[in-house]
């Protein structure tokens, strides 16, 4: 089968420069030849008309009553464009006609209107082939009217018109062969990036991520190109990297419980024990599988997150409802540790959010404070608005605060600041970032402001509802 679209893009490139090349070169060609015809016609037709008012002063009077012309005409002229004339009479008698020209040369006896008017060339065609131009024009002379048909001969204009052609005919092929070969490697010279782009991406996979495309020139449109392509694959690396940390600290999170529930089983089975042994190594047992448990929730929301299969089912709703529902949760948690949780602020406020996720992100953030600050300390959470338009959760703990190193990493996932601490607390890293995850679902984000041994307040910023209540009391207390 015949392959009539070219492969490569420098080879269709090509057949349209030579394409369009060859369109205006025809164009031009047309232009040229017909502006060069009519420049020679014109010329040919102005040589005529003087010619035709020279032969009106060459005219005599023969001693048969035929007439003439005055012998000291240019011979020379004549040779260089041969002319043809004829002169009759008003009652229709040949008074002159050149020796070259045929008796039917010019239509034979002459009609009543014929001459009159202005004096125009015409084309005319002998029998013989030979194209003339005519001009033909009534005269007085001594006494009488005379009809004058004076020709000459066009061949020289359409032998200059055809050796025109043949140079065009000659030129354009080989002009738009020249063109077609240099426009070629211009085009291959041009796409050569395109190529080295190619191979370098062919060389890139998921093991040699850390590889980028060379840019060369940064300010055409394939370094241009090449810079997105770059940047894609940034993007592309840090995703593979952050799921490799996933997956690598998932799996060392998980064997952790796993190693310490096996452990406690082998130990029981050593050797024969007494009820209570039992008892306590199989409530052993069972924290860990607690924790386990939430660490395996806590992995699958963020997974469902990263894979945007949690839909957002969002209502006006009451934060100070929200903040009062997550202290219920949690308060068993501060109670152990003697620590009281102080709620103010707007109780009117509203925020369009997902009742059940953005509790989920305050329980997270409340754990955390509950978690780093001390046995009787104040966790304080204060609701308010900003310019109107936003509504502020603040969370303020006092715990010993976090390094200022630490606080750009604070939301990653796993990250801890003190790894074997949080751990015995039962945390793996990941409250934080569901928290992050849940605020940011929302149209949000999460401010932290952290003094090292001073406390951290954690800041949640959402859109305030269009419905959202002006009335403002200070409700909540301690509890």
């Amino acid at each position: 089968m015949i392959r009539l679209r070219p492969r490569h893009v420098r080879t269709r490139l090509t057949f349209w420069y030579v394409a369009v090349l060859a369109v205006l070169l025809l164009i031009f060609a047309a232009g040229t030849v017909a502006f060069f015809y009519f420049s020679l016609r014109n010329e040919l037709d102005a040589s005529l008309l003087q010619d035709f008012e020279t032969v009106e002063g060459l005219l005599e009077a023969g001693p048969d009553g035929m007439i003439a012309l005055r012998s000291h005409h240019h011979e020379d002229e004549e040779e260089e464009r041969p002319r043809f004339l004829e002169v009759w009479s008003a009652d229709g008698r040949l008074l002159y006609r050149s020796a070259n020209v045929p008796s039917d040369a010019f239509g034979g006896f002459p009609n009543t209107e014929e001459g009159k008017g202005e004096l125009t060339p015409v084309s005319h065609a002998l029998p013989d082939g030979t194209r003339l131009r005519v001009v033909t024009g009534r005269h007085f002379f001594e006494g009488g009217p005379l009809l004058m048909r004076l020709a000459h001969s066009d061949e020289r204009l359409w032998h200059e018109l055809s050796e025109l052609l043949s140079g065009i005919a000659f030129g354009i092929p080989l002009a738009l062969a020249v063109a077609g070969f240099g426009g070629y490697l211009l085009a291959r010279r041009a796409l050569a990036p395109v190529d080295v782009i190619t191979r370098q991406a062919a060389r890139i996979s998921a093991e040699r991520l850390n590889e980028r495309l060379p840019l060369g020139n940064p300010e055409d449109e394939l370094g241009q190109l090449a810079l997105v392509l770059n940047r894609s694959l940034d993007r592309l690396q840090a995703a593979f990297d952050q799921l490799r940390r996933f997956t690598a600290d998932a799996s060392h999170e998980l064997r952790t419980p796993l190693t310490a529930v096996r452990s406690v089983g082998e130990v029981a089975l050593q050797d024969q024990r007494s009820p209570e042994e039992y008892h306590e190594a199989i409530g052993s047992m069972l924290e860990e599988v607690d924790r386990l448990t939430r660490l395996v929730d806590s992995l699958l929301t963020l997974s469902r997150a990263d894979a945007s299969l949690m839909t957002l089912h969002a209502n006006s709703i009451l934060l100070m409802e929200l903040v009062r529902e997550a202290v219920q949760l949690v308060e068993v948690l501060a109670e152990e540790k003697k620590q009281k949780l102080a709620i103010t602020g707007d109780s009117a406020t509203q925020v369009p959010a997902d009742r059940l996720i953005l509790r989920q992100g305050v329980i997270n953030l409340l754990h955390n404070a509950i978690k780093y600050s001390p046995p009787g300390a104040t966790i304080n959470v204060r609701i308010m608005r900003r310019n109107g338009q936003h509504v502020v959760l603040e969370v303020e703990d006092q715990g010993p605060g976090i390094p200022a190193e630490y606080r750009e990493k604070i939301f990653e996932r796993f990250f801890r600041t003190d790894p074997a601490r949080s751990r015995e607390q039962g945390g793996a890293g990941l409250g934080l970032a569901i928290a992050d995850w849940a605020v940011k679902a929302h149209g949000g984000f999460i401010e932290l402001e952290s003094e090292e041994g001073h406390g951290s307040v954690f800041r949640v910023v959402l859109p305030a509802s269009e419905s959202a209540g002006t009335t403002k009391s200070q409700g909540g207390g301690q509890r």
